[in-house]
C-alpha cells in the first residue's frame, strides 16, 4: 500500500505543476497588451500637439469661447458665464445694431479688470490654452453692445430719458438692466465711418463708449478690433441660451443715415451723369 501510495503519489505531482504553471502564466499580462500601453504613451503627446493645433486654429477662424468678467453685461450676460463668438460672421454680413460683439481693447481702452502678468513661460502657455477655451478672461477683450454703426447720429437723451439713433429712440427695457437708466451722461456723436458706438446693458458700470469719449473717434471703435459676435451662452448649463438683436433694433427709422448716406450718394452721383449722357445722344 505503502508502495502504491507512493506511486500515486508521484503521479499527482506533476499535474499540481501543471496547475501552478497555468496560474502564473493566467496572471502574467499578455504581450499584446504591454505594446498597447507603451502605444498609447508614445502617441499621447502626439495627440495633445495636435488637439492644440487644432483648438487654435478653430479659435483664430471659426468660433471661440469666452469668460465674461465683469458686471457691465448684466442681466443679458453674467459674471463668470461662459459665451461662444463667432468670427466667420463678419466676413458675411455687416456688423449690425444690437449685436454683441468681442472687440480687442490693446493699445486703445484700459481693461475693466487686471490681471497679474504670468510669472514664466509655462504659466503664460497655460494662460493661453485657458483664455482659448474661454476658461479665464482675456484681460484686452471686451464685451458690449452695437448701439451705432458709422454715420449714425447717437444721442443721448431725448425728452422721455431714452437714448435716440439717427432721431429714433430706443426702447431698451428688455435688455437693461433693472433700475438702470439708458444713460446718466450726456454724449451727441456721429459714429465716424468704419467704426462703432459700443455700451453695456448694465449702464451704471459700464466702462463702455461713454468714457471715452475725449479718446480718438470720440469714444467709437474700429470695426477692425472686433473679433466677432457673441451669439449663445454656453456655460453654466442652466444658462444656455441664444443672443439675439432686440426688436427695437429693426425700426425702420434706424437706417434713415448709417447705412443709406453711400446708397444716396451712389444715386446722386449717377443721375447727373445720366443726363448728361443723354443729352449727348441727342447731339449726335
Amino acid at each position: 500500500m505503502t508502495n502504491e501510495s507512493q506511486e500515486h503519489g508521484a503521479a499527482r505531482r506533476p499535474v499540481e505543476d501543471e496547475v501552478d504553471v497555468v496560474a502564473e502564466e493566467a496572471q502574467k499580462p499578455a504581450k499584446g497588451d504591454k505594446e498597447k500601453k507603451g502605444s498609447f504613451w508614445k502617441e499621447l503627446p502626439v495627440l495633445v500637439v495636435v488637439a492644440l493645433v487644432l483648438a487654435l486654429i478653430i479659435k483664430s477662424f471659426v468660433v471661440q469661447a469666452f469668460y465674461i468678467p465683469s458686471e457691465s453685461m448684466e442681466n443679458t450676460l453674467l459674471t463668470n458665464d461662459r459665451v461662444l463668438v463667432n468670427k466667420l460672421v463678419y466676413h458675411t454680413r455687416d456688423i449690425e445694431r444690437g449685436d454683441v460683439v468681442v472687440f480687442s481693447g490693446v493699445d486703445s481702452w484700459d481693461g475693466e479688470f487686471q490681471l497679474e502678468e504670468p510669472s514664466n513661460p509655462v504659466a503664460a502657455f497655460f494662460r493661453w490654452v485657458g483664455t482659448a477655451f474661454g476658461i479665464v478672461p482675456g484681460e484686452k477683450d471686451y464685451i458690449k453692445r452695437v448701439i451705432g454703426v458709422g454715420g449714425d447720429h447717437v444721442k443721448c437723451c431725448d425728452s422721455k430719458g431714452r437714448i435716440t439713433v439717427n432721431g429714433t429712440p430706443l426702447d431698451e427695457e428688455g435688455y437693461l438692466y433693472p433700475g438702470d437708466v439708458p444713460s446718466s451722461e450726456f454724449f451727441d456723436i456721429t459714429v465716424p465711418p468704419g467704426r462703432l458706438w459700443v455700451m453695456g446693458d448694465h449702464r451704471s458700470v459700464s466702462l463702455d463708449s461713454r468714457a471715452h469719449t475725449g479718446d480718438p473717434g470720440g469714444g467709437s471703435i474700429p470695426e477692425g478690433q472686433v473679433i466677432g459676435r457673441a451669439f449663445v451662452i454656453v456655460w453654466p448649463f442652466n444658462r444656455f441660451d441664444s443672443i439675439d438683436i432686440p426688436e427695437t433694433f429693426a425700426q425702420p427709422g434706424l437706417q434713415a443715415l448709417g447705412g443709406a448716406v453711400p446708397l444716396v450718394a451712389g444715386f446722386g452721383m449717377a443721375v447727373p451723369l445720366v443726363l448728361v449722357r443723354r443729352r449727348l445722344r441727342r447731339r449726335r
